[in-house]
C-alpha cells in the first residue's frame, strides 16, 4: 500500500492556492547548488515503479505505475483505490503503464492520454489511448495510436507524450532494441510521432503521401527516447533518449530529420565493440548534447516557474543509471554548462516535471518509489 507523509511544504505564500501538497524534508538541511539554495521534499513513497505524472487544475496529479495503476494524489495524500478503466498493458521488462499528458482543453473537456505497452498475441507495441477522467474512474476510453508493427520484445517502448502550443500530440517510440528498425520508414518504432488529437495525422507531416513511409513520423533515427518536452519560448520539442555504451544524446525534433541510430553514435556497443559507422554522417542529425559515458536519461522538463528564479530556462533532466537530476544550462539551442544534482540521493529518477507551484517534482523508478519535490530553502531572519 502507498504511503504519504503529511505537512504542507508551501514556503511562498502566494502559490499555496496552487495546491501544494504534503511532504517531509527528505534532506538533512538545505542543498546549496551552483545558483540555488534548495530543500528536498518527500510527497509519496510506497509508489510501484512510476513512470509519469500530470497535473490537474485543482492542485491534484495523476501519477501512473509501470504495473498498469493510474494513482490520484489530492492535498499531499495518495487515494487509497487507483483510479478504474485504465487499459490492460503488457507489464513485463521495460513495458507497462508507461507516461500520461492531459489535453491542452482538459479543463472543459477532461480528456486524459496514456502511453503504455500494448499487449499482442505474444507480442507488444507502443499504445497510446485517450479517455475522459470522471469521478474515480476513466470513460469511453479509445485507442488513438499503435505502432506497427508489434514485436516480440518488452525493450525500448519510448513512449512520451507531449502536446505542442499549436495542439499537435507528439509520441517518442522506441526501437524495441531492434536499432535497424529505426532506419525504416515502414514502421514506427525509432521515430517521433506526430498527431492530431485524436490521433489522426495532420496534414503537413513530412511523410504525408511518401510511398514506403508512416504518415505519422514526424522525425525518425531515434533509439529510445525516454524524455521529451516543449521549450516555453520557440515552442520547439525537444526530446532526449538512451544511448548504449555512452551516446546519450538531447535533440531538438525537426521534421523529416533523420538523427542517426544506429548508423551513427557517440556510444558503443555493450559488449564494447564500435556500432555503425562513425559518429556523423552527412544527411544526419548532431545531438544538442550529448552523454559519454551514458547517465541513462529519463524525464526531462524546461523550468519556467517563480521560486527558482536562477533557474529560468534552463533544462532538467533525470537520469536512471547515475540516478541524477542533470541540470543544463542554454544558450539559444547550444548547452553551455551542466550541474549535476542529487546524485544518489533518491534514487533513479525517471520523470521530471514544473508543477503550477514552481517547484520541481520527482518520480523515482523504483517498487518502493517516491513523489519528491525541490522547493527554495526557508530563509532564516533578516
Amino acid at each position: 500500500m502507498a504511503t504519504t507523509i503529511g505537512r504542507c511544504g508551501a514556503l511562498l505564500g502566494a502559490l499555496a492556492a496552487a495546491g501544494c501538497g504534503g511532504g517531509t524534508a527528505a534532506a538533512d538541511g538545505p542543498i546549496e547548488s551552483e545558483q540555488a539554495t534548495f530543500e528536498l521534499v518527500t510527497v509519496a513513497t510506497g509508489l510501484d515503479h512510476p513512470w509519469g505524472m500530470a497535473f490537474l487544475p485543482d492542485g491534484a496529479m495523476l501519477i501512473t505505475e509501470r504495473s498498469g495503476q493510474l494513482r490520484l494524489l489530492r492535498d499531499g495524500e495518495l487515494a487509497s483505490a487507483p483510479i478504474a478503466g485504465v487499459p490492460e498493458v503488457a507489464a513485463s521488462g521495460q513495458g507497462g503503464l508507461l507516461d500520461i499528458a492531459l489535453h491542452p482543453d482538459f479543463a472543459s473537456n477532461r480528456l486524459v492520454y496514456l502511453s503504455y505497452a500494448g499487449p499482442g498475441a505474444d507480442s507488444a507495441a507502443t499504445t497510446v489511448a485517450r479517455a475522459r477522467l470522471g469521478e474515480g474512474a476513466l470513460e469511453d476510453l479509445e485507442v488513438i495510436f499503435r505502432a506497427v508493427p508489434d514485436i516480440r520484445s518488452s525493450k525500448h517502448f519510448g513512449s512520451r507524450l507531449v502536446f505542442d502550443p499549436d495542439g499537435f500530440l507528439y509520441v517518442t517510440a522506441g526501437e524495441r532494441g531492434q536499432g535497424a528498425r529505426a532506419q525504416d520508414l515502414a514502421q514506427h518504432p525509432g521515430s517521433v510521432l506526430r498527431l492530431n488529437d485524436d490521433g489522426s495525422v495532420p496534414d503537413d507531416n513530412p511523410f504525408v503521401g511518401q510511398a514506403g513511409a508512416l504518415p505519422e513520423i514526424y522525425a525518425w533515427g531515434h533509439r529510445n527516447p525516454q524524455g521529451m518536452a516543449v521549450h516555453p519560448e520557440t515552442g520547439a520539442v525537444w526530446t532526449q533518449e538512451h544511448g548504449p555504451r555512452g551516446g546519450d544524446e538531447v535533440n531538438i525534433e525537426r521534421p523529416g530529420a533523420n538523427y542517426g541510430w544506429l548508423v551513427i553514435t557517440h556510444g558503443i556497443d555493450y559488449s564494447g565493440a564500435p556500432v555503425g559507422e562513425g559518429t556523423h554522417k552527412e544527411g544526419m542529425e548532431q545531438p544538442v548534447h550529448y552523454w559519454v559515458p551514458s547517465i541513462a536519461p529519463s524525464g526531462m522538463a524546461f523550468y519556467e516557474g517563480d521560486a527558482f528564479p536562477e533557474w529560468q530556462g534552463d533544462l532538467f533532466v533525470g537520469a536512471l543509471k547515475d540516478q541524477l537530476l542533470a541540470r543544463l544550462e542554454l544558450d539559444g539551442e547550444r548547452v553551455v554548462g551542466e550541474e549535476r544534482l542529487l546524485e544518489n540521493a533518491i534514487g533513479r529518477i525517471r520523470d521530471v516535471e514544473v508543477g503550477p507551484d514552481g517547484f520541481l517534482y520527482l518520480l523515482t523508478d523504483e517498487s518502493d518509489g517516491g513523489l519528491y519535490r525541490l522547493e527554495p530553502a526557508a530563509r532564516g531572519p533578516a
